[in-house]
């Protein structure tokens, strides 16, 4: 799996579960601890920059769920 098709696939988890708990691009900036872009938040979802793993934690966090559940997606068998 390339590292392109990764950063897509963390990005669309991160969107899914955000949707799921009703939250905003902007809410989610809002419970993050610490200083982020809110446009690094929409770079993120669509897999165009690659977040550090403190940022996915800090994403974890704000969405009430597990880190491994933003990570947690299946290789491909290439």
């Amino acid at each position: 799996m390339e590292k392109s098709d990764i950063l897509k696939l963390v990005g669309k988890r991160i969107k899914e579960l955000r949707i799921q708990k009703g939250i905003s691009q902007a809410d989610l900036v809002g419970r993050m601890s610490g200083e982020i872009d809110p446009t690094n938040i929409s770079r993120i979802e669509a897999g165009r920059t690659n977040p550090t793993i403190f940022t996915l934690y800090r994403i974890a966090e704000a969405l009430d769920v597990k880190l491994i559940s933003l990570i947690d997606i299946e290789p491909s068998n290439n």
